[in-house]
């Protein structure tokens, strides 16, 4: 029979129920539109492309099963949420731009988004938390968490389904798994996915067990007869299921790309009595064929790109990013067969994939379990190897506790390469790598740096590695510098260089940014006396007495908080006596919301500029 025409303007389809009324005919057509609406605005303003690509389909199945807002639902991780954006009526026009529409939930946009994350691990903890104070309040509606299989790596997710699975009321969490996160998925929670997936021997029984009970005329004897011959079998075939033996219906796997069949598992589920598992299979990149053949992560997060050839629309030669200059060091240090590279899911992002293929044996992506990853690195120290552990600054304020208690505590020696320090841009307040500072000053043994040129990032990395019982973190920026600084001439990359004694304020500026503050008053010919911090902690009680005779201090930190150099600095120099002047710009207290760095930093009036014409001020 020849399918019908479908003549609805897919372009209104902006809110669930107007989803819900649809005709069947016509979710492939909605399908495809909303593929292009993501495809188009990522490849202008970038952001989170496959992982959208592929949640379409199920995004429309909730839609058109679940009543929305009354029910509600939370996304983990909430990159996975563009669909849903259009679904719920709002527009990617403005994609991560300042007052645009947040690449992840925000409760702010309206009543769709009840909770909001851009770490993944949430989400099982809130559903518990909606349940539970719905039955504390009253209320009603159900509560569903829309789980990425690379959530299921996370700590806090295993904590709060052994919590959710001993409740009797009914949640619904939705396990999309696509074998990635960023990467493709590693652990031995991804390959028992996989077990479960592709036993077919099981869900063939499956359905001839649901035929059998569908024409037993034995009542509750035979339905429960019935039920343990199916959960032998199911032993059998595939083994114990995990989220069977936590106290969940586990439904599935279900094919993630076929509404008419998740609809039906998620009908299923409302009739459940307690928490439910609804597993569905899903095609990271579906709809972009660039995006589907991708294996090692590059299009989950994308800069501007053209949507024909998928070449980035920004070319920079002679430019060379932090990340990729560190990625490159770091492949030179995997020849000494001490050093082993510990990369918690950001193996893409931080350009450590050529180490993971030349030294496969010695280079570790734990998954996204930040904890983990630094109390296992602090134990392979104390085994007598370096670990170098590359992470986002974003995402080692989670492991705060095993950085103080597992490494420094025993004085677990390691390089800390830490990603993305600084203001993070379009990622917006969940991403921005500025508090890491003021947390890492705090623990004993910890040493900070924050190198202003690629030459100070070289010799600070090298030396770190023959260092022993210390822990240095390296913190540096997500943007550009010229390739040549590499040949710049070699200093000793832990001391603090402090011009002689003079007339005219003695400026601290951090970074790469203090270097183009030093440049800007160099060019208005405003006299100033330069000195150079690379190390942020620990001060030494020579440089705090050498400061002690400076009489005007003007300190610029865009990389950091308040609370954390300047912080250190001002309480250093005020316990010593200091009686000059001391004056100091750093990014505030708060919370700094989604736009370019450039604008966050004009917000915050730390552009070069802005730091200019404070510096000028006379007090």
């Amino acid at each position: 029979m020849p399918r019908k025409k479908v003549t609805i303007d897919i372009s209104e389809v902006n809110s669930p129920e107007k989803v819900k009324s649809l005709p069947e005919e016509a979710i492939p057509l909605l399908s495809q539109y909303i593929r292009e609406r993501i495809i188009e605005a990522t490849s202008r303003r970038g952001g989170h492309l496959s992982s959208n690509l592929g949640t379409v389909e199920a995004t429309i199945a909730l839609c058109r099963v679940f009543s929305f807002p009354r029910d509600r639902l939370v996304f983990d991780v909430g990159h996975q949420c563009y669909a849903w954006k259009l679904l719920t009526g709002r527009s990617l026009e403005n994609l991560n731009v300042r007052g645009g529409t947040s690449g992840f939930q925000k409760r702010g946009e309206g009543p769709y988004d009840p909770y909001e994350a851009g770490h993944a691990g949430t989400a099982a903890s809130a559903v518990l938390a909606m349940l539970d104070a719905r039955r504390i309040k009253g209320g009603e509606g159900e509560i569903i968490g829309f789980l990425g299989d690379g959530s299921l790596q996370c700590g806090l997710t295993f904590e709060a389904l052994n919590d959710l699975g001993r409740r009797k009321e009914r949640a619904i969490l939705i396990l999309n798994d696509n074998e990635m996160a960023i990467s493709p998925s590693r652990g031995a929670i991804s390959e028992r996915l996989r077990l479960i997936s592709v036993s077919k021997g099981y869900l063939r029984l499956k359905e001839r067990t649901k035929m059998l009970l569908s024409r037993s005329l034995g009542g509750g004897r035979a339905l429960s007869s019935l039920r343990k011959i199916r959960d032998w079998l199911k032993n059998v075939l595939v083994g114990s299921n995990l989220f069977d033996d936590l106290g969940f219906l586990y439904l599935g796997p279900v094919d993630g790309h076929d509404v008419p069949r998740m609809e039906r598992a998620f009908r299923r589920a409302l009739r459940a009595e307690g928490p439910v598992i609804v597993h569905i299979k899903t095609k990271k990149g579906k709809g972009y064929p660039l995006a589907e053949e991708d294996r090692a992560g590059y299009w989950h997060g994308v800069t501007p790109f053209d949507p024909e050839s998928g070449t980035p629309r920004e070319e920079h030669p002679g430019l060379l990013s932090w990340s990729h200059f560190f990625g490159e060091e770091v492949l030179e240090a995997m020849e000494d067969k001490k050093n082993v590279l510990i990369c918690p899911a950001m193996m893409k992002g931080s350009h450590m994939e050529e180490c993971f293929r030349r030294y496969p044996d010695r280079s570790f992506d734990p998954g996204i379990a930040e904890e983990h990853a630094l109390t296992y690195a602090g134990a392979l120290s104390l085994e007598g190897l370096h670990p170098i552990v590359s992470i986002y600054s974003t995402f080692l304020q989670r492991a705060y506790d095993e950085l103080l208690h597992d490494c420094a505590r025993m004085k677990a020696g390691m390089t800390i390469l830490i990603d993305r320090a600084g203001l993070a841009g379009p990622n917006g307040d969940t991403h921005q790598g500025i508090y890491d500072p003021a947390f890492l000053m705090s623990i004993p043994g910890v040493e900070v740096y924050l190198p202003r040129t690629l030459r100070e990032g070289q010799d600070l990395f090298r030396s770190s590695l023959a260092l022993k019982g210390r822990i240095l973190a390296i913190r540096y920026p997500h943007s550009l510098e010229k390739e040549e600084e590499r040949d710049l001439p070699q200093e000793d990359p832990f001391s603090w260089r402090l011009p002689p004694e003079g007339e005219g304020t003695l400026l601290l500026a951090l970074g790469p940014l203090g270097r183009k503050l030093e440049s800007l008053l160099r060019k208005k010919g405003i006299p100033f006396r330069a000195g150079k911090v690379t190390r942020l902690w620990p001060f030494r009680e020579e440089e705090i007495d050498a400061l002690l005779q400076e009489k005007d201090i003007f300190v610029y930190d865009p990389y950091g908080t308040e609370g954390g150099f300047l912080a250190r600095l001002s309480s250093a120099l005020m316990r010593k006596g200091y009686r000059g002047k001391f004056r100091g710009l750093a990014l505030p207290e708060r919370y700094i919301a989604q736009g370019s760095v450039e604008e966050q930093l004009e917000e915050s009036g730390l552009l070069p500029e802005q730091a200019l014409l404070l510096f000028q001020e006379k007090k």
